[in-house]
């Protein structure tokens, strides 16, 4: 039994982090599990995407549990929430009541793609409301909203179960008898009914399996597994901590008052994660800041130097802005606040322990870490990292450089593509794409042109690779676009995009049934030339293997024929079914027709 439980059970400041999961604690206290193992599968070092939990029930029936507390695999690794969904018999999905920022995102944005997932399969779903309200009792009378800003109420959660057709459960506390009787009686129930179909299914398939006496049909062996394409680790974060590091095309230069020292930075990077640089930089006016204390915040800890302007579409051969920091404490601080910054913004604790060591003061490192917060929080917004640990903390890029992507503000650069122009930024390009790193920084005419020519690919192709270099995501509309897309990546020798679109390419082949394969236009020999032209060997492996697999499909079209010598030599070896099948296959008819042979039925 195969069970995946999403969301995460604790409020968002609650500060006992040591508190079992729902699901934790629902294994470790009921009597029908036994031998419980459990590994934790991540992403990227620091970024924990889901625990896997073996156990057995009901005696020697093996279950596997998904944790996944980060409602992030949605948005970082759609394939691999799809693929749990997909081979799940019971979801469980898990919110707090206090967390009433956290729900709400949940029913905005990520139940929507829970249905997409299901894809109107009939796996029973539970919703869990865990906790009890800090409010206390929510107020029935319909004109009070007080105690529903804070706290996610009753009838909110019965309606998000309506919407996903999911049973409504509230665990007020994880004790035993919240855990064991209510969430297990129901949890249990769901498996027992998942055993039950999956025991008919295998008693239906054993009685057409069972052998008769009359001579059998020869056996279909199944066809060769095909090649497995591993995904490649996100570096997102690691490319742009690289560029702060080697400050390469830095555009600001922030100053103590002394001018004794020199901290070099990039405005695109900066403005992505706080309105107080947008604001210092002039991406946006004081009336663009409704939250007075930022505006207040800019005045008094930064000076832009006088006569220091603001470049736009300019080469890179203008000077630095010149940003003097006023607090001399602060500005000690500086480069650790950058190395924050740049990383994510995410090793809040880490950011604590450098100030600490640094400062050796506990005013003044609380008096710096309060302006960091104040710097990093949203206009009209909660602050994002007060009282926050890292685990909790959202990454700012993936979303916050996306409101820079084909916009010329603080462009840099501008691409010209098909008669078209496509602004851009040169600290982004050259942190994400060496083969950009070496065109704007080597000794090539682009290292001093604004104008860049762009050949050899289309404009949609051209921005779909600018907008993965921002977010660190791709969503190609078709197998033709995700194979553009690749040529563009090996251009410019990006391999993680590679990867993703022959991921792509893979997935939405295999998804094709036999009927639409034999009538596509698609021509699979051309993507399959396309591939090894363009170095994309795992794809063009496992494109060989396809075509032989489906080999009666592709025999019959007219592409067939425009293999290789080596590529037909190599299909006809791991074709399916096999020459020797197929032989035996008719000689099976020609018994069974024969004279020889009657009917047992007739």
């Amino acid at each position: 039994v195969n069970i995946v439980a999403f969301g995460n059970e604790r409020d968002g400041f609650s500060e006992d982090s040591q508190q079992p999961s729902l699901i934790w604690s629902y294994l470790g206290r009921s009597a029908l599990i036994s031998q419980i193992d459990s590994s934790l599968s991540a992403s990227h070092v620091g970024n924990p995407v889901f625990t896997e939990y073996q156990a057995c029930v009901f005696g020697n029936v093996r279950l596997v549990v998904h944790d996944c507390p980060a409602w992030g695999i949605f948005d970082s690794d759609w394939y691999t929430s799809c693929r749990l969904i997909g081979g799940a018999d019971v979801i469980v999905i898990k919110y707090s009541v206090n967390d009433k920022n956290s729900f709400q995102e949940l029913k905005d944005s990520y139940v929507p793609m829970v249905k997409k997932a299901l894809n109107h399969c009939s796996v029973p779903v539970i919703i869990s409301a865990i906790g009890a309200r800090k409010n206390g009792v929510p107020c029935t009378c319909p004109l009070c909203t007080s105690d529903r800003r804070s706290c996610v109420t009753t009838s909110e959660g019965v309606q998000l179960a309506k919407e996903l057709g999911a049973t409504y459960l509230e665990l007020h506390t994880l004790n035993d008898f919240y855990i064991q009787k209510y969430f297990g009686g129901v949890l249990e129930y769901f498996m027992i009914q998942s055993l039950n179909q999956k025991t008919s299914e295998k008693m239906k398939k054993k009685k057409k399996t069972q052998k008769s006496h009359r001579v059998q049909p020869p056996q279909l062996e199944q066809p060769e597994k095909m090649p497995i394409l591993k995904g490649e680790a996100s570096h997102y974060n690691t490319d742009l901590h690289n560029l702060l590091c080697c400050c390469q095309c830095a555009d600001v230069a922030f100053y103590p008052e002394d001018l004794s020292t020199v901290v070099e930075a990039h405005k695109i990077i900066l403005c992505s994660v706080s309105p107080l640089f947008m604001l210092l930089f002039e991406v946006k006016s004081p009336a663009d800041i409704p939250d007075a204390s930022i505006v207040r915040l800019a005045r008094s800890l930064f000076a832009v130097e006088p006569g220091a302007a603001f470049p736009r579409g300019v080469p890179p051969c203008i000077p630095p802005v010149r940003v003097v920091v006023k607090d001399p404490v602060f500005c000690s601080c500086l480069p650790d606040i950058l190395h924050f910054i740049y990383s994510g913004a995410f090793q809040w604790e880490r950011l604590e322990d450098d100030i600490k060591k640094k400062l050796k003061d506990s005013e003044k490192t609380e008096h710096v870490l309060e302006k960091v917060k104040c710097i990093l929080k949203t206009p009209g917004k909660l602050n994002p990292v007060k009282d926050c640990r890292s685990h909790q903390i959202k990454q700012l890029y993936n979303t916050s450089l996306r409101l820079f992507f084909n916009t010329p503000v603080l462009a840099d650069v501008i691409f010209k593509i098909q008669g078209a122009t496509v602004p851009a930024h040169r600290a982004v390009l050259v942190a994400r794409c060496e083969v950009m790193a070496a065109m704007f920084n080597g000794n090539y005419l682009e290292a001093n042109s604004v104008l860049v020519p762009v050949y050899g690919v289309s404009k949609d192709t051209f921005l779909s690779f600018l907008e993965y270099l921002y977010t660190d995501s791709c969503c190609p509309a078709s197998i033709l676009q995700a194979m553009s897309l690749l040529i563009c990546a090996e251009m410019y020798q990006v391999m993680r995009l590679q990867h993703i679109c022959e991921l792509y390419i893979i997935t939405q082949l295999q998804s094709m049934p036999s009927r639409e394969l034999a009538s596509t236009s698609l021509s699979i020999v051309s993507l399959l030339k396309k591939a090894k032209f363009h170095n994309s060997d795992c794809l063009s492996t496992w494109l060989l293997h396809f075509i032989a697999t489906n080999y009666l499909i592709f025999s019959q079209k007219p592409e067939f024929q425009e293999l290789s010598v080596e590529e037909r030599n190599f299909v006809e070896v791991h074709r399916w079914p096999s020459n020797l099948y197929l032989k035996q296959l008719a000689d099976y008819r020609n018994y069974i027709h024969s004279q020889k042979c009657h009917c047992t039925v007739m």
